[in-house]
Parts: structure tokens; C-alpha cells; sequence
């Protein structure tokens, strides 16, 4: 075990975290840890650290386990120094190394003594055994795999958004490589590309990873636990996040027919006690029953203790077919072409997804349809179009004096305070909340007040810029269930892949400085992506034999110019025996194909073995797949290159 919980209980004041909870976390798990905002994730985090001490129980850790824990509060740190030596921080000793030998090497060469010597050497050994040769080349791919350019790498840290920052410290904690990585909300801050990056990163890492994320598909991919932190107590799942949403309605449902067992049980009992309590042949009788009922451990009743409002839209009026037309749109930072002659339109019933990497020009793009980005080109509103545009910076839009309850009053909804209550109650804002004042609020409460004032609009097309970032796993399926429900059009930008699957029906890609549009869901773009790759790569494949197809072919351009010479009598034998190796070669070439599909599916299904998280929870049913799985790669690997072979061989022969 490298840490864990034991008969853990945690209070704030008066207020109870966390009851009597044991987790241990073993070597290699990937744990997802969820539960409604508020309800404690991060204090969990934090006793783990030993940041926070318990108020019973004990927080257990081996003294050789490493920690790492990103979260908000590192957005403090601040320095000069470029970003790769902030992520080069992780190899203290290995810097400290470098300049060890470097000092000991001018040493050397001043004095040649044989202490020195032994000195050097066993710096240059303790060097080469940390791998320290090859410190910036990782370094530099962590940086890369995380969305930084080369030309990034020697900017100063302080030139850097928070977000960007945020990156910064995840690679350096991921290149220090502790035991137990402890990451609060990682993806917040990632575009698509990165996030997908970490998660090939984190399947491979040799640590034990905790991830606290709203993300569902991250969570789908990354975990094989979840530790959902619900009414003061942990449950865990061993599995990911499907697999708890469908074991935690079976434990639900469990737990009412047992409740409800036991209700007419105990219904039973007392009507036994009520009729005979007073009859002396029955009343010891009874009362033995009564007692046996008090000593009773009542189960209780199956209800999901969560905010359950629900997000209503009021769309005033009906827009013309096209919303929004633009035309030849072009737009460059300098000397970074973002868009070139673009043109693309919004229509009617349109719920768009702008996705890709980041500085690809998303929120550029967004920004422009707003009205709040100059551009080169056309911008044509239809007819009969309200919108409402959300976006981080429009927190500066907030009356800073007035409490979050009078702001939304002030946006002309028209609703009671009592529906506007219930609407901030969505947004996390529940009780007495709503009364606080918006210069106290933190940077993500003010984005929650901005998103709920875009909502109670009665605009018929939003803008939304990553909607979703300060939202629970609850809010954000509240948010989805509106959105669908929702009659006006929308475009979004957003990381949360679930998110962006559940809302869009259309999908805008930023490629080549166009605008590219796929009309479809999310996912059926990432298979339609998957299969063009797919086709590209068997283009290449198929076209790497093409120099010696072409070097071959050329005296046949000689024989087209003389046809009459072709039926030539003496080349008969030849051909006859050429034709039979053709006829050979084209036989093992079919049976090889039929054998490579045949070894490509049973490798796909064992893919898909692994993949699952009942896979891991038995041991030597993991260990017998991994073994099928490493022999069914070999052999397609084998028979792919024999394929080759063959394929060349017949592409010779086709030539001559």
C-alpha cells in the first residue's frame, strides 16, 4: 500500500466531511475521485498530503512514498526563469549533478589530481544511472505532448496565462515521476489534443494516479476505480465511470427492496406488539419483539440526496433560416495566420462544436461571430437574431456591488426570485449564496454567475467559450439536459469530449486557416477522423513499393512503342513458368490476407479485453490476456511483414 484512509472522520466546525472512511490505494491504480461540488474531494486530497490532520483515524503513507498533487492554489508560484527550467526543476539532483561535474571538470584540468579524478567519475556514473543525459530531450516532449512549441520553451513563466501555468506544473510533476500523483481537475486546462496526450501518458505511468475530473470520457479512459465521496462516507467501484453509473443503480436498487423488506417487516412486528402488548398469554411475547425492534439497524431508503432542478430556456422569437453568414473571413495575430478567406454559415436548429487545438483560433472564431474581434471579411446577422455570448472575460461585464441574486434581476428574464433561486441552485449557488456580493465571489463563482445570466436570457442562439469548466458532474448533466431541450441554435467551444458528444449535432474544425465542417456528432467525427487516417496510412503503405514498381516499369515504356514485338515465340517457356509463380504468389497472397484479418480481429478483441476494467480485477485472467495479446501482436506483426514480402514479390512479377 502506498497511503490510504483508515477509520478516517474530518470535520470543518460543526460540519462532518468525511465518517469512520477506509481507502487504501495500492501500487499502479488509476482511481477516479468524484462527488457533488462541495461535498470534499479536495480536503480528501489534502489529508492524503498531510496539508489537512484528521479528527479520528489515521491517514496512513510508507515513508519512501513520493507525492505529487496539482491543484489551484500552485497558480501562486511565480518566476523569471523560461518554462522549460521550470519543468526541468523536477531533476534537482540531476542539475545539481551537471554542475558538480562541471565545476570537478575545470578542477581537473587545472590540477590533474587523482581525487578528483574518483570525484568525476563517480558523478559521471551516478549521472549516467539517473538517465541524466537525457533530461531536456524528455523535458522538452513532456512540454510538446502538452501543447508548447519550440519557440515556447525559452519564454519566461510569468508571460503565461494561468492556464498555460497550470500546464507548466503538470509537466513538471509528471516528469518528477512521484508514486502517487494526485491531480485536481487536470483537463480544465488542456485542449483536446493535450488531454488525449496525458491519457496515453498516464496509462503508461508506473505511479498510482488520483484524479478528481468532471470529465466522464477522461474518466471512462483513464480509471479502473472510482471512490465517490457521498453523504459523508466513501463507496467504491472497481471499475470506471460507466461501470459505477450502471453498479450504482444496482446498489440503489438493492437497498430500496431491502429498506422496503424491512418496512413491512417491521410493519409487521409492531402490528403483532399493538394487538398483543396488553394480553397476559402474549405480552412477554411482545415485549421481547419491541425490543428486538429497537435494537434493530434500520437500512435507509435509497434516495439520491442531490440538487435535481432543472434549467429552463424561454426563446422569444423565431430567427430566419441562416443566423449567422460569413464571407471571406480572414484574421492574423501578427504574423500567425488564424483564418484566410473562410466562409461558413449558421443555420436554424444548428448546435455547433468548434474543437481542436489550442491557438488554433477557437475562441478567435467565437469571438468574431460575437462581434467583439476585429476581422477582415463579411459578417451578416439574419433575421430576427438574439444572442447571448458567454465567455471568460465577460466577468468584467459583473456589477461588482451587486449580490449575485440582484444581477440576475437586472438581466430582464422577467422571472420571480423564487425560479432565479432555483436556477442558481443549478450553478452551485444554493441557500443563502445567492446573497453574497459579486467583489467577494472567487474567479469561478463569478464565471457561474456569467454562465447563469447567458442562460436566463431569452436569446435564440448562444456563444458558450468552455461552459463547463467550473461546473460538478451533476450541473454539467443538468446544463446538457437544457441545451438538448433548448429551441434556439448554438455554437460552442469546449475540452469535456462527453460535453461536446451530448450537446452538438455539428462539429467546426479550425484546419489549414479554413473553417471545416462535419455535420454529425462528436463521435461519429472521431470515427470518420479515425477512418480517413486509417485510409491515409494504407495510401503510404500501398505506395512504398512504388520506386521499384517505377524503376522496373520504365523499358516498359519502350515495349508500348513497338507492339508487334511482344508475341515473341521464344519467350513462351518463359512466360509460362512466370505465369505459374504469378498464379503461386497471388494464392499465398489471399491466404495471407485472410490469416492478417483474421489475426487483426482476434488483436482488436483482446484490445478490448484489456480495456475493460473486470479484466484487472481478476489476476490471472489479466495475465492470460496480456500473454494472448502480446503473442496475437507478434503474430500479426509477423505475418504483416510476410504479407509485404509477397505483395512486393507479385508487384515484380506483374513487371516483367
Amino acid at each position: 500500500m502506498l497511503a490510504g484512509l483508515q477509520s478516517l472522520t474530518f470535520e470543518f466546525g460543526a460540519r462532518i466531511i468525511v465518517e469512520d472512511a477506509t481507502w487504501h490505494i495500492q501500487p499502479g491504480e488509476r482511481i477516479g475521485l468524484i462527488g457533488y461540488n462541495g461535498t470534499g474531494k479536495s480536503t480528501l486530497l489534502k489529508l492524503l498530503t498531510g496539508e489537512y490532520m484528521p479528527s479520528a483515524g489515521t491517514v496512513e503513507r510508507s515513508r519512501s512514498t513520493t507525492i505529487g498533487y496539482l491543484h489551484q492554489d500552485l497558480l501562486s508560484f511565480d518566476t523569471n526563469e523560461s518554462i522549460l527550467q521550470v519543468a526541468l526543476g523536477a531533476f534537482e539532483r540531476v542539475l545539481q549533478l551537471e554542475k558538480e561535474i562541471a565545476d570537478l571538470g575545470h578542477e581537473l584540468e587545472r590540477t590533474g589530481d587523482e581525487k578528483t579524478l574518483h570525484e568525476y567519475s563517480d558523478r559521471l556514473h551516478e549521472m549516467d544511472t539517473l538517465d541524466g543525459y537525457t533530461i531536456h530531450h524528455r523535458t522538452e516532449e513532456v512540454l510538446q505532448g502538452l501543447g508548447f512549441t519550440n519557440s515556447d520553451l525559452q519564454r519566461p513563466y510569468r508571460e503565461f496565462s494561468g492556464g498555460w501555468r497550470m500546464r507548466v506544473l503538470l509537466a513538471k510533476m509528471i516528469l518528477q515521476a512521484p508514486d502517487l500523483l494526485l491531480l485536481d481537475e487536470p483537463t480544465n486546462h488542456l485542449d483536446l489534443p493535450s488531454i488525449e496526450w496525458l491519457e496515453k501518458y498516464l496509462l503508461h505511468y508506473q505511479g498510482s494516479v488520483v484524479i478528481v475530473s468532471h470529465d466522464k470520457y477522461f474518466l471512462n479512459r483513464m480509471v479502473t476505480k472510482i471512490v465517490e465521496l457521498y453523504q459523508q462516507q466513501l463507496h467504491i467501484y472497481n471499475g470506471n465511470f460507466d461501470f459505477y453509473e450502471k453498479e450504482k443503480a444496482i446498489r440503489l436498487d438493492l437497498q430500496q427492496k431491502a429498506f422496503d423488506n424491512q418496512q413491512d417487516y417491521i410493519r409487521q412486528q409492531e402490528r403483532f406488539v399493538e394487538r398483543f402488548k396488553a394480553k397476559a398469554s402474549k405480552a412477554a411475547q411482545a415485549q421481547s419483539i419491541q425490543k428486538r425492534l429497537d435494537k434493530l439497524e434500520r437500512i435507509e431508503e435509497a434516495e439520491l440526496v442531490r440538487p435535481n432542478i432543472r434549467i429552463n430556456f424561454r426563446v422569444d422569437k423565431t430567427p430566419g433560416r441562416i443566423l449567422v453568414e460569413l464571407k471571406d473571413l480572414s484574421k492574423s495575430f501578427g504574423e500567425v495566420n488564424i483564418l484566410n478567406n473562410a466562409s461558413v454559415e449558421i443555420d436554424r436548429g444548428d448546435k455547433i462544436a468548434l474543437i481542436g487545438a489550442n491557438g488554433k483560433g477557437k475562441s478567435t472564431l467565437l469571438r468574431i461571430i460575437a462581434g467583439v474581434e476585429s476581422y477582415e471579411g463579411d459578417r451578416k446577422w439574419g433575421h430576427n437574431v438574439e444572442e447571448s455570448f458567454y465567455a471568460q472575460h465577460q466577468l468584467e461585464a459583473l456589477n461588482m456591488n451587486n449580490t449575485i441574486i440582484d444581477e440576475m434581476k437586472e438581466c430582464g428574464s422577467q422571472q420571480t426570485e423564487l425560479e432565479l433561486r432555483s436556477l442558481l441552485g443549478c450553478f452551485l449557488f444554493s441557500g443563502d449564496d445567492a446573497d453574497k456580493k459579486i467583489k467577494i465571489l472567487s474567479g469561478g463563482e463569478k464565471a457561474r454567475v456569467a454562465l447563469a445570466k447567458t442562460i436566463v436570457s431569452k436569446a435564440n442562439f448562444l456563444m458558450l467559450d468552455e461552459p463547463t469548466n467550473h461546473l460538478d458532474m451533476h450541473s454539467c448533466d443538468l446544463l446538457i439536459e437544457a441545451l438538448n431541450k433548448y429551441e434556439g441554435s448554438l455554437i460552442l467551444v469546449s475540452h469535456d469530449r462527453y460535453f461536446i458528444a451530448k450537446t452538438a449535432n455539428k462539429i467546426w474544425e479550425i484546419d489549414g486557416q479554413k473553417v471545416k465542417e462535419f455535420k454529425g456528432g462528436y463521435e461519429e467525427w472521431v470515427e470518420w477522423k479515425a477512418r480517413m487516417a486509417k485510409q491515409e496510412q494504407q495510401k503510404k503503405e500501398i505506395a512504398e513499393p512504388a520506386p521499384a514498381k517505377k524503376s522496373n516499369a520504365e523499358p516498359a515504356v519502350v515495349k508500348k512503342t513497338e507492339p508487334e514485338k511482344k508475341p515473341v515465340q521464344t519467350s513462351q517457356p518463359v512466360n509460362k513458368e512466370h505465369k505459374k509463380e504469378l498464379q503461386k504468389m497471388q494464392r499465398i497472397f489471399q491466404q495471407l490476407e485472410e490469416k492478417l484479418a483474421a489475426a487483426e480481429q482476434e488483436k482488436t478483441r483482446l484490445e478490448k479485453s484489456l480495456g475493460d476494467p473486470l479484466t484487472y480485477s481478476d489476476k490471472n485472467k489479466f495475465q492470460a490476456t496480456e500473454a494472448a495479446y502480446q503473442q496475437a501482436s507478434q503474430d500479426w506483426h509477423l505475418l504483416n511483414k510476410e504479407y509485404e514480402k509477397v505483395f512486393e514479390k507479385i508487384m515484380q512479377l506483374e513487371q516483367k
